[in-house]
C-alpha cells in the first residue's frame, strides 16, 4: 500500500482543543481508519515549523487527499502531505532506466 508523510502544524483553534482534550488525536486517528481506510504507521510530536510528523499508508493519492481536506476543512490543522518511496524500490526503479 502506497505510504505518505504527513506533516501538521496546529492553528490557534487546533491548539486550544489539544491543550483541553490531547486523546482528541487518537480520536482523529480511530476516525481516519474508519472512514478513509488510511493507517496510521507512525505519529510523533515534533518541536520546529511543523507540529506533528506523521506516517501513512492509504490506498492512493485521492484517498489521501480526502482525508486531509476533511481534517483541513476543520479549521484546527493545516497539512503537508507528500508520497514516499522506500529507498530500495527507487533503486529497483532506478536501474530499471538503464
Amino acid at each position: 500500500m502506497p505510504v505518505y508523510v504527513m506533516l501538521t502544524t496546529l492553528t490557534d483553534e487546533g491548539m486550544e482543543t489539544l491543550k483541553q482534550k490531547p486523546e482528541r488525536i487518537k480520536e482523529v486517528d480511530r476516525e481516519v481508519m474508519e472512514r478513509f481506510g488510511v493507517k496510521i504507521i507512525a505519529q510523533y510530536a515534533v518541536m520546529g515549523p511543523y507540529d506533528f510528523v506523521n506516517i501513512l499508508e492509504a490506498p492512493d493519492n485521492d484517498t489521501i487527499v480526502k482525508m486531509a481536506v476533511e481534517l483541513g476543512s476543520r479549521g484546527t490543522i493545516r497539512t503537508l502531505t507528500m508520497p514516499a518511496i522506500e529507498v530500495e524500490q527507487l533503486i529497483k526503479d532506478l536501474k530499471e532506466l538503464s
